[in-house]
């Protein structure tokens, strides 16, 4: 493998911190957080700066970008910004349907993107009794009298009174266990039958979330995503994607938390001297840069294996269990080392560490990185 960055990787990265110089600053953040989303001016500057584009087809207006370039782009703009931006969101899903979607759902999704710079729709998997169990959602779309009837409940969706429309997973037919067969259906968001209620956390309020409930939602049947049946394994495929791009986001939080305790360190004075000279400090910043460094490299080793079209749902497990805690605590070993003023909203630490604390969470808990990761695992080492 080579660490060395090309000199469009160097170019992009840049641009990235031109792109938050020129656009986000930190009253704007706390202002974003608080009205939970950013104004539509700064996702169109971000698509008009190119980077909205990076990883796209080039027939649509795209930017071929490996997989470890856009780990890069990532990193770098939660690193300046100080802040999980939704951006990487819109882009994530647009891969989806520039993948899976007809033409004329490719046209469409297209059409709106290039005039927001926004995804065309939210994508609504999780249940109330279904989030990393998968099996256990009863969501349904039934075949009747020549149309799709959906019904059923889905929960924490991003963006989902925002975005047109709504990319929904709901299983065929029959709701039961047994039943594996899923598809995906792209849903009008204001649809007859569709109850939107705003739900609220306490991290990452800059991205809004919703429940929504499917009561008889008729669509179309050209509205199915993809192939009838298969909708899951699909989706799955670029979550793997999403879940490596959500460890460069917790990489850029946690080395942005390294960037203002360290520079804090050697500007602190107590007791007469820097308190970046007190053993107890050196000893959590060498801590911290140990743990950045392999939260890169597991990252960066994943990346490179998805350029080389390997198989990385080990590495992407352990990437995925790994980096956001780990980012977790850096972020907090920052806030301790900032003192009273790093749980205030006066330093960016605390967000930081809200943030990452989220990805622990979000497109695959801690806990299900483990069940996926145990069982290749065990399959690895088995001896004849």
């Amino acid at each position: 493998m080579d660490f060395s960055k090309t000199k469009e990787q160097l170019e992009l990265i840049e641009g990235i911190k031109d792109f938050v110089k020129q656009n986000i600053t930190e009253e704007k953040l706390k202002q974003w957080y608080a009205n939970r989303g950013v104004p539509d001016e700064l996702t169109r500057a971000y698509l008009d700066a190119g980077f909205g584009y990076l990883g796209f087809p080039e027939e649509l207006g795209g930017t071929p970008a490996t997989i470890e370039t856009l780990c890069m782009i990532t990193e770098e703009l939660s690193r300046a910004a100080g802040a999980q931006l939704p951006f990487l969101q819109n882009t994530i899903a647009m891969y989806d349907m520039v993948e899976l979607g007809s033409p004329d759902q490719i046209k469409l999704a297209m059409e709106t993107y290039n005039r927001t710079g926004k995804a065309f729709f939210s994508i609504a998997i999780t249940e109330p009794q279904a989030g990393s169990d998968n099996s256990a959602m009863t969501t349904t779309a039934k075949r009747v009298d020549g149309k799709i009837v959906i019904n059923g409940h889905k929960t924490f969706i991003t963006n989902g009174e925002e975005f047109p429309y709504i990319l929904v997973v709901a299983k065929d037919e029959d709701p039961s266990v047994k039943n594996k067969n899923m598809s995906m259906w792209l849903v009008d968001k204001d649809a007859p039958g569709i109850t939107k209620t705003t739900q609220y956390k306490i991290m990452q309020q800059i991205m809004p979330i919703s429940d929504i409930v499917f009561d008889n939602v008729v669509i179309e049947e050209s509205s199915l995503v993809g192939e009838r049946g298969k909708g899951f394994v699909n989706l799955m495929k670029n979550l793997e994607i999403e879940r490596l791009m959500t460890c460069a986001v917790c990489l850029g939080l946690a080395q942005g938390a390294m960037d203002d305790a360290a520079d804090y360190a050697g500007k602190r004075v107590a007791f007469g001297q820097s308190i970046g000279m007190f053993q107890q400090i050196q000893q959590k910043l060498t801590d911290m840069e140990v743990k950045l460094r392999n939260m890169k490299g597991i990252i960066y080793q994943t990346a490179w294996e998805m350029d080389q079209k390997q198989s990385v749902q080990l590495s992407n497990a352990l990437a995925k269990r790994y980096v956001p805690a780990t980012a977790v605590e850096v972020c907090s070993d920052a806030m301790q080392i900032m003192g009273g003023i790093g749980m205030t909203p006066e330093t960016r630490v605390g967000r930081m560490w809200m943030d990452s604390r989220m990805n622990q969470v979000l497109a695959g808990t801690d806990e299900i990185m483990v069940h996926i990761a145990g069982r290749k695992l065990l399959k690895i080492y088995a001896k004849d």
